[in-house]
């Protein structure tokens, strides 16, 4: 089990509902709708909390909160666009420990690097090719999964645990890439 900050839970159905397999990006419209625009808002964010650690070496506590949020918006949206899950997603950034994904974040550190969050935009790069190759991944598992819902009713537990290590890594490399966490991401799907 990896000890890294920010761990991603999963828990999916085995039993599928047909239609919400079928009709998935339709259903997913006006998540990705909002989703813009929360996106947005967590760019900006994001952008201003970078300056303020440069000078301060800290998060803006509300600040800080509302990107956590979207991280875990975000990752919930992104396992129920690959078929993770069959339950839709809340809108909001909440923690909802009701929901099979659940993207776990800490509260931030008393001090982060400054010299590390300067960086930040080049120390990423090899982390977004990483990402690329498991969006790939997660997509191919995903159209099987979307075959086996649609025709079977059902998926294996092999295939949905296919998902969970490039899930985890997905959603970590997002914590880096929001300033969330400082250190890289493991491979380990495991969670603290």
């Amino acid at each position: 089990m990896s000890n890294y900050p920010v761990a991603y839970k999963q828990s999916p159905p085995v039993k599928r509902n047909r239609l919400s397999v079928l009709f998935r990006a339709l259903l997913m419209i006006p998540h990705y709708i909002w989703a813009f625009f929360y996106a947005i808002g967590a760019f900006v964010v994001v952008v201003i909390a970078w300056f303020a650690i440069l000078f301060t070496g800290r998060w803006p506590a509300g600040m800080y909160e509302f990107t956590a949020g979207f991280q875990r918006f975000t990752g919930r949206l992104t396992a129920y666009t690959y078929l993770i899950v069959d339950t839709y997603p809340p809108f909001d950034g909440g923690e909802h420990p009701e929901y099979p994904v659940q993207v776990i974040i800490p509260p931030p550190k008393p001090e982060y690097s400054r010299l590390k969050t300067f960086f930040r935009p080049i120390l990423a790069i090899p982390i977004a090719i990483v990402q690329y190759f498991f969006s790939l991944w997660l997509f191919v598992v995903a159209i099987a999964l979307w075959f086996c819902g649609v025709f079977a009713g059902r998926t294996s537990p092999g295939l949905t645990e296919a998902m969970r290590m490039p899930m985890a890594y997905y959603v970590r490399a997002n914590a880096y890439f929001y300033l969330i966490t400082e250190d890289w991401p493991p491979f380990d799907p495991g969670s603290n």
